[in-house]
């Protein structure tokens, strides 16, 4: 078996210089060689987004990345990483400076926001080796030949194409990689949708043959319900592939949607850790999906779009459904007409060129599992992994606590 480990560690693992340290110790204490996928610091991105859509904010955003990194990697700008990081900063003002002449380009605006990947890389593969990882070292996932599909923006990293092209040589070592964004079709930067840093991760986990990936959160793991709902519930010890894609497609935003996809041909496993409490036993393993009638966990999305049509779905319309990079709970096709059921906030990308009635529900549940269900609903559809319904209701949670308590405890009963 392969002895690579790639740990990948998110916004919330990148809060202070300290954490930093706690990634040193944690590759220390792990077995197998480590590959290391790291998103912004905490909240970078967002400013990021921000400054390029109001490029006012320019100067001052440049001086608090210079102050921020530096104060999480001290001496970074005069080490051994200070042309790159230089380089990086610099090219963060060059960028801005052409959006705040009114050049606007999807090109300035992906080098902008991708800048805090790039800047984390650095951060962190600076102070890796102050803390005696002597091969840490600082990799731009675009730089190494990892494509994405699409131009601009891109729901998925090609597999087939990045396999072809990755130069392996350069994740030698002990690499800091790059998540978020790659090349896409075009040769330009690329980047996945927000959170996508996990898909990154599980790309290059397929890519060098990995035998695991640990997602290192600030939860246990990916629980029974969401805690939104008021409810502390347990971690689940095991999910399938199928399972942990369709959770996070409904209100249970601990992975990326797009996550599971590369491991499922190997079978490669996901650990989700926590990595603000290391000896928490509870956590969550991703695998092969086990099929079961038990119920496994319930995932609520507020805000459900119904649209209808007395006419077939065109091919021009499917075709910018796909370029949206937007994915409906339910896409049905006929020659008597079609229904689309979509989340709420993708509506306004279609709004004013999709045809036909559209309705508004409260919200879409999706059951893990083959539950008798108990509650009045709409029932959307059924698959391998469980059931997904629509309820239309003025006290949604309540009526998830209800539905939770009900299913479990008759469950507990066996």
């Amino acid at each position: 078996m392969n002895d690579i480990v790639v740990h990948k560690f998110g916004g919330s693992c990148l809060r202070d210089g300290n954490d930093i340290d706690q990634i040193a110790e944690i590759i220390s204490d792990t077995e197998g060689r480590p590959i290391i996928v790291v998103s912004a610091l905490w909240g970078m991105t967002d400013r990021l987004i921000r400054a390029s859509r109001e490029p006012r904010y320019a100067s001052r955003l440049v001086q608090d990345l210079t102050y921020q990194h530096l104060r999480f990697a001290p001496g970074l700008d005069t080490g051994e990483f200070g042309e790159l990081f230089n380089r990086v900063i610099s090219g963060i003002s060059k960028e801005l400076l052409k959006l705040s002449s009114g050049e606007e380009s999807l090109r300035s605006e992906n080098l902008i926001l991708a800048a805090g990947e790039r800047l984390s890389a650095l951060a962190v593969a600076h102070r890796l080796r102050e803390c005696g990882i002597e091969g840490a070292h600082p990799v731009g996932a675009e730089d190494i030949g990892l494509r994405l599909k699409g131009i601009g923006r891109a729901k998925e990293i090609d597999i087939e194409s990045s396999s072809l092209n990755l130069d392996r040589q350069e994740l030698g070592g002990v690499p800091i990689l790059t998540g978020w964004f790659g090349e896409g079709d075009d040769g330009n930067i690329a980047l996945l949708t927000r959170g996508g840093s996990d898909h990154s991760a599980a790309a290059f986990a397929s890519l060098m043959n990995a035998s695991k990936l640990i997602l290192w959160k600030d939860v246990d793991g990916i629980k029974q319900l969401n805690p939104r709902w008021g409810i502390d519930t347990p971690a689940i010890p095991y999910l399938g592939y199928g399972q942990a894609a369709e959770l996070s497609m409904h209100g249970t935003p601990v992975i990326h949607p797009a996550t599971v996809f590369p491991l499922i041909e190997e079978g490669i496993p996901i650990e989700i850790k926590n990595f603000h409490n290391r000896d928490s036993t509870a956590s969550t393993v991703i695998g092969p999906d086990i099929a079961t009638d038990e119920v496994i966990a319930i995932g609520c999305q507020p805000g459900v779009a119904i649209i209808t049509n007395d006419k077939p779905l065109s091919s021009d319309l499917l075709m910018e459904i796909e370029r949206l990079g937007i994915t409906p709970w339910l896409m049905k096709s006929t020659p008597e007409g079609f229904k689309i059921i979509l989340p709420k906030h993708d509506l306004h990308h279609l709004e004013n060129i999709i045809p036909g009635k559209i309705e508004f529900k409260t919200a879409i549940i999706s059951i893990l599992g083959m539950p008798d269900i108990g509650i009045e609903h709409e029932l959307v559809s059924t698959n391998e992994y469980g059931t997904r319904i629509i309820v239309e209701t003025d006290q949604l949670h309540e009526k998830i606590r209800e539905l939770y308590h009900s299913l479990f405890s008759r469950q507990d009963c066996k």
